[in-house]
């Protein structure tokens, strides 16, 4: 079992910042890469960054160059630091992990931590 935990989602004005963290605890040596995504109103979950354990990373195009995923192995947190913020970045933000196949580990999820970006 993994448990996820996601945090510091809030109110900010555009062009704003914002460090969200996600901190898994359980079967943690089983995660082989981690991930946000992020779901606004009405839209389908999208993903925004990934990052594996050996620190490769990858951004979607909306978000290259204002974000930034990091990852504090020792501690087992997640982090997105969000940087120009800008009203369509609001969304419920979520972290999500993936795992090598020997764990024989499902799919978890946190519950989220909002983020809402006002004009």
């Amino acid at each position: 079992q993994v448990q996820l935990v996601e945090s510091g989602g809030g109110l900010v004005q555009a062009g704003g910042s914002l460090r969200l963290s996600c901190a898994a605890s359980g079967d943690t040596v089983c995660i082989s890469a981690m991930g946000w995504y992020r779901q606004a109103p009405g839209k389908e979950r999208e993903l925004v960054a990934t990052i594996t354990t050996d620190g490769d990373t990858t951004y979607a195009d909306s978000v290259e160059g204002r974000f930034t995923i990091s990852r504090d192995n020792a501690e087992n947190t997640l982090y997105l630091q969000m940087h120009s913020l800008k009203p369509e970045d609001t969304a419920v933000y979520y972290c999500n992990a993936a795992f090598y196949l020997g764990c024989g580990l499902g799919d978890y999820w946190g519950k989220g931590t909002l983020v809402t970006v006002s004009s």
